[in-house]
């Protein structure tokens, strides 16, 4: 059972690789328009996103996973000073990358290898974050 459900997940990583490719949300000229608020193509593109999410938790709320628990999803504390500081960092790796996280292995699957530098630089933040969480306020 484990091996089919891990068929579905590849295939659908796979799916949403080729759908962020085709649909230029991983292209840099795009992400660098949208940064320069020269077009309106990838702001709708992350509004669809969280309209479909939010709908995605809201319908996930209070079911059951497959192996029986109830799926319990917690509110996030409300302290601004980490979404801030978290956003501001996440959104410069982001312009100066030219590449969200999400799409980087769908970019590397186009052909792209420049992002294999993208992508070692991912692990090795979060490989960092793993060695200072500890003491990080959260």
């Amino acid at each position: 059972m484990r091996f089919f459900f891990g068929l579905a997940y590849f295939l659908v990583g796979v799916l949403g690789g080729v759908t962020l490719v085709q649909s230029q949300a991983a292209s840099w000229y795009r992400i660098q328009e949208m940064f320069q608020f020269g077009a309106f193509h990838m702001y709708g593109m992350i509004m669809s996103a969280i309209v479909v999410a939010m709908i995605g938790v809201w319908l996930l709320r209070g079911k059951r996973s497959l192996e029986g628990p109830e799926i319990k999803i917690n509110d996030k504390a409300r302290t601004w000073t980490r979404y801030i500081v978290g956003g501001t960092i996440f959104g410069l790796g982001w312009a100066l990358a030219g590449a969200c996280p999400g799409p980087t292995l769908a970019l590397i699957g186009a052909g792209w290898p420049a992002y294999l530098i993208l992508f070692a630089g991912m692990i090795l933040g979060t490989w960092v974050y793993g060695l200072l969480r500890e003491v990080l306020p959260h």
